[in-house]
């Protein structure tokens, strides 16, 4: 426990603004020796990822985690600016309350800080007192208001440990899902408690029903052998932050476009997308699912409802993905709270209970499960945590629609531009748009933080949202204008209105088709070396938006897209059908394929696959496929009758060893012969670190190599990618995993091949620079990101890439090379 010293309290101080705020509690907490100078950077680096204001005038910058070596002891230090300084638009702060929390001896004082949150009259006295005895006094330990013991429930578990949320929306989606991930590694019987009711830490709906808002007390109990580790674990998960990105409202904001005075009549939403629009209105309905009320066979429902729930779990590990890989894994973490959602145990058995106890279909037990569980959610007195119950049922539709006898009126996405208009979207219905046809988004309901919001930032669509219920009265075409940088929504614009609207749309239109001109041009750089810029695809119909974004071909075909969600393997026809229409919207440009990828995070009910307690290091990629011949030949058959059709190469994932690799040519090579098709070049994936140790080898046999830097990373680094605590550690720009990257670019040197790289950091503006000067040759990307890589290439001499190569290879930290300039 630690008391606050009088002499690390600054009154009647002024700030320009929140910058210089936390740089003057900064020094305050290097003067009274709490800190390293370096640290003060930390404070404004935990500002830019998440926003420390707590309510009443208070704040808390705290530096992120990795920076605690900084710190020499834990200290408080309190800056008071009785004339307040603006924290975020709306938000103005009296009291900044830094903190160097180098163990967890400072909670005490946010347990503290939240008495005051609680008592407006108390802060305002704080916020102007002349005695920093007063702030002193109200903070320390052993001066705050004495409270009653918390008397033990029921439930209560006798190891535990309490702590402050700080997070500004508390335990919300994205932290609760950490928090379970974590919880579930162990097993004890874990609970959180707050106030008077408690919950089980292993579910998420149970923690979000606590309602646990920010400045909340808790606490973390657990009981079992592994009791203590998984308290140390949560402990330091929660004081680590828990999210990768914290969305603000803040973020919505804009200065691309001068605010415009409108004249029409308009209403006023919130806004959440930057950007403006003009166009006719279409209204957005939901299609209706029809579903049994009941079933005559209940072990065919419990059969059909397990299969929907995994169906719909692969749907949200690819759309998290595909997210993560276009807007960061900050915008695609509610698509991993939604699967959370589908591993709630209590959601599952209630629905279980109705099927064997009341005769029900899966369709009908599932939907009365989703519906009780949100109907509490939505009773939160919390709006973010009620808004979850749309994330719910969004999760719960996924389900139902593969229950449904049928579905009426199912909504047609716009096949021309439209600004679209609905009750409330779905962070689903959200991801499905096409922002080629969605030129704005307005919703009666929702918030600036809420999922809607998040993606269609990440999609660059304006949006506008609680607008309230009149806009759901406007007739389809009818012309509006959508203001997403001030939150406005023009019903009826003027001439005037018009004009200022097609200006600006003009505008952004310029810039949009220089930047579409551009695409086009080789990525040269400016002495003259060629880098290729291709596409990561996981589908047919995103072939031709490869070509029409700029791209030079197809880096990675992920095939897992023809075996993923259905019951049984595709057929050798469906293969090849799919494969060849890809083929020929490259249009003579060449396509890898990768063979089937299955196992790790992607399981296939139907292949039977035996659980393993280590999938990640079991039967996956190539060993799975030399494992299931006939599954290998039927899709190198396809994709050998595919390659009759335009320039087909193929990539064999997780190759570990040569015998893997001769094992695989020598099957490739007979299917060749028996469809009678022509040679294709043949490559392999350096996913793990055994294949970069035996690269040379590897290179001997192989025609290409490209880098999955998203694997090489989590087995260079041993981190998870997906664990909720340690996935940010899991940097492709580490030194090591570089120094993997440039160890293969040498040996493939060395037997005449090239190298190209297809994970994240392909797409990363660092890595770009770093990779380039390795002497990859070829970056594959996901389709939005085409345009600005080759566009970063063309600005870029080899010259500059190599010298940024040699400096990352000699740094020692992912840190120190992301600071490398």
């Amino acid at each position: 426990m630690i008391s606050l010293d009088l002499s690390a309290v600054r009154l009647g101080a002024t700030a320009v603004d929140k910058t210089d705020a936390i740089r003057q509690v900064g020094r305050i907490l290097v003067e009274a020796g709490y800190i390293e100078p370096g640290y003060v950077d930390s404070l404004l680096a935990r500002e830019r990822v998440a926003n420390t204001f707590l309510g009443n005038g208070i704040a808390i910058p705290h530096g992120v985690p990795k920076d605690r070596g900084m710190i020499k002891q834990t200290g408080v230090a309190v800056l008071q600016v009785p004339g307040g300084v603006e924290w975020n638009p709306g938000d103005r702060v009296h009291l900044v309350v830094g903190i160097a929390a180098k163990s967890d001896e400072h909670l005490q004082i946010l347990t503290n800080l939240t008495d005051v949150l609680g008592d407006p009259a108390e802060a305002a006295r704080l916020a102007h007192t002349t005695n920093p005895a007063d702030i002193g006094q109200r903070l320390s330990t052993g001066t705050a208001p004495a409270k009653p013991a918390a008397q033990p429930l029921p439930d209560d578990l006798p190891n535990h440990f309490d702590t402050v949320i700080t997070s500004p929306h508390g335990l919300h989606a994205r932290p609760a899902t950490a928090l379970v991930d974590i919880a579930k590694g162990f097993g004890a019987t874990i609970r959180v408690r707050h106030g008077n009711r408690a919950g089980d830490a292993k579910s998420l709906i149970a923690l979000l029903n606590l309602g646990i808002e920010s400045g909340a007390t808790i606490r973390v109990m657990a009981e079992g052998a592994d009791a203590d580790a998984a308290l140390a674990a949560l402990r330091d998960a929660i004081d680590s932050g828990l999210e990768e990105e914290e969305e603000t409202a803040g973020a919505a904001g804009s200065a691309d476009l001068p605010r415009i005075d409108w004249e029409g009549p308009s209403v006023a939403a919130v806004a959440a997308s930057p950007g403006l629009a003009l166009g006719p209105v279409r209204q957005y309905q939901r299609g209706k699912i029809v579903v049994a009320a009941t079933a005559r066979d209940p072990a065919a429902e419990l059969t059909r409802l397990d299969r929907a729930i995994e169906a719909a779990k692969r749907e949200l590990a690819e759309l998290y993905e595909e997210v993560k890989a276009r807007a960061g894994a900050g915008k695609a973490a509610i698509f991993r709270a939604h699967a959370e959602f589908l591993a709630d145990q209590g959601l599952i058995d209630r629905a279980k209970g109705l099927i064997r106890e009341d005769a029900r279909s899966a369709g009908y037990a599932w939907e009365q499960s989703i519906g009780e569980q949100a109907k509490t959610l939505a009773a939160q007195q919390d709006a973010l945590l009620a808004a979850r119950a749309l994330d719910l049922r969004d999760v719960g539709r996924r389900v139902l629609r593969m229950l449904a006898e049928r579905i009426e009126d199912e909504p047609n996405l716009p096949d021309t531009p439209v600004i679209l208009i609905a009750d409330d979207l779905s962070p689903s219905d959200t991801a499905r748009l096409d922002p080629a046809l969605v030129l704005g988004i307005c919703t009666a309901a929702g918030g600036p933080t809420s999922h809607t919001a998040i993606i269609a930032r990440s999609l660059g669509i304006p949006a506008v949202v609680g607008a309230g219920d009149s806009v759901l009265d406007i007739a389809d075409g009818s012309p509006v204008v959508l203001d997403g940088n001030s939150g406005t929504l023009v019903l009826i614009p003027t001439d005037r209105d018009r004009a200022n609207a097609e200006r600006a749309r003009a505008d952004m239109a310029v810039q949009r088709e220089a930047e579409r001109r551009a695409c086009y041009q080789p990525a040269i750089t400016t002495d003259g070396a060629r880098i290729e810029v291709v596409a990561n695809i996981a589908a047919p119909a995103e072939a031709g938006r490869a070509v029409e974004a700029g791209g030079e071909g197809v880096g990675l075909l992920r095939t897992e897209f023809l075996f993923l969600g259905r019951d049984q393997a595709p057929s050798e026809d469906e293969q090849a059908a799919a494969y060849t229409e890809m083929v020929r919207a490259l249009n003579g440009l060449p396509i890898i394929i990768r063979t089937l990828d299955i196992g790790g995070d992607k399981a296939v009910p139907y292949m039977s696959m035996p659980a393993e307690e280590n999938p990640f290091l079991g039967e996956r990629g190539i060993r799975l496929c030399l494992n299931r011949p006939e599954l290998f030949r039927s899709q190198l058959r396809a994709i050998f009758r595919a390659a009759a059709h335009g320039p087909v190469r193929i990539m064999y994932p997780m190759i570990s060893t040569l015998e893997e690799l001769k094992r695989a040519k020598a099957l490739t090579e007979e299917v060749r012969l028996e469809v009678g098709a022509a040679p294709v070049e043949i490559g392999i994936m350096i996913e793990v670190p055994s294949a970069v140790m035996m690269a040379e080898e590897l290179a001997a046999e192989s025609d290409f190599f490209s880098v999955g830097s998203n694997d090489l990373t989590q087995y260079c680094l041993a981190v998870d990618r997906m664990h909720p605590l340690l996935s940010r550690q899991a940097d492709g720009l580490h030194p090591a995993v570089l120094r993997m990257i440039d160890a293969t670019v040498r040996a493939a040197d060395k037997a005449g091949i090239w190298v190209g790289v297809c994970g994240g950091i392909a797409g990363d503006p660092r890595g770009v620079v770093i990779l380039t000067g390795l002497g990859v040759r070829e970056l594959s990307v996901s389709i939005p990101s085409i345009a600005a890589v080759k566009a970063q290439i063309r600005g870029l001499s080899m010259e500059q890439a190599r010298g940024l190569a040699r400096r990352a290879l000699a740094c020692s930290t992912s840190a120190a090379v992301r600071g490398l300039r």
